[in-house]
């Protein structure tokens, strides 16, 4: 199999920073490579990775994601940045990205329209705030950051949410490569891989980390798999965005994204990512008590 590290999404009803912590504790002893925690309604992702990361040293960290909506690129860079400190050189991610229009308009009464040039904006800003010089001189039509931090730490990683192509030209050009969520193999190879190496190689960056984040159980009811996943994900999956990566997979049910089969069809289908050039499988284990379990066994057996 192609190299990919295999990680574990938090899931996005972590209510307390404890659970958190717990999440991370699980993760580390089952042997996954890291943790990805959303930014919701419930903690703070960033203020409960920080205390994650010091709590459990073994296992990295990391957002999918944070919207930017209401995150000026300043104070989001020193988040990021005393994250980064409190885990350890190498141990953080920070993703970011445009969510929805729901979230935008809804939650924070942004307007969701000209979200990408938000988006262009806040990258500028903070790949000067988290670079070598920690300095940010942008005066844009969103957005105004005009710092120079005094942080003495080794920077996160950068990451962005990307699934058009300007997300993906973005996330070539200013990050360290895109974190993807209910993005099939179809797509992944014929846009997403082929748009962000190429943005990247015209900043002349390294080759994009790709972090494919997919529902994933091992079972041998898969009837009875995709039925209990289809509830966790068809309100995203009614999402325009969605919808169009579910058409470009050639699918009518959200639930046939999700990788599931015996050890053998979900071995295959991790493999497959694998050589199309991910990174990183940020799997959503869900099933039964012992589905997980056979999940997760799999899973890091395929990692090590």
């Amino acid at each position: 199999m192609g190299q990919i590290a295999i990680s574990v999404w938090a899931g996005s009803d972590r209510k307390s920073v404890d659970d958190v912590v717990a999440c991370a504790s699980q993760a580390a002893d089952a042997g996954y490579h890291a943790i990805w925690l959303p930014q919701t309604l419930t903690v703070d992702a960033l203020t409960a990775l920080a205390v994650a990361a010091r709590a459990v040293t073994s296992v990295r960290v990391g957002t999918a994601v944070v919207p930017i909506q209401g995150r000026h690129p300043i104070p989001l860079a020193q988040q990021a940045l005393t994250v980064a400190g409190a885990a350890g050189p190498g141990r953080f991610t920070l993703g970011i990205g445009v969510t929805h229009a729901l979230v935008s308009e809804g939650w924070y009464g942004i307007p969701y329209r000209q979200a990408v040039d938000l988006c262009r904006e806040e990258l500028e800003a903070l790949s000067g705030l988290l670079g070598p010089d920690r300095k940010a001189s942008i005066e844009g039509t969103h957005l105004t950051a005009r710092a120079s931090l005094a942080v003495d730490v080794p920077a996160p990683s950068l990451v962005v949410a990307a699934m058009g192509p300007r997300m993906l030209e973005l996330a070539g050009t200013f990050s360290d490569g895109t974190v993807t969520w209910m993005t099939g193999p179809a797509t992944l190879a014929a846009q997403v891989l082929p748009a962000i190496r190429d943005a990247a190689s015209r900043a002349g960056r390294p080759e994009p980390r790709v972090i494919a984040g997919l529902p994933v159980c091992v079972t041998s009811e898969v009837p009875a798999a995709r039925d209990r996943i289809r509830p966790r994900i068809e309100a995203a999956g009614n999402m325009p965005s969605y919808r169009r990566q579910l058409a470009a997979e050639g699918l009518s049910d959200v639930a046939e994204l999700a990788i599931v089969g015996d050890a053998d069809t979900v071995a295959g289908r991790v493999e497959a990512l694998a050589e199309l050039g991910v990174t990183e499988l940020m799997a959503d284990v869900f099933g039964t008590p012992d589905e997980r379990d056979a999940t997760a066994a799999l899973l890091t057996g395929l990692a090590r």
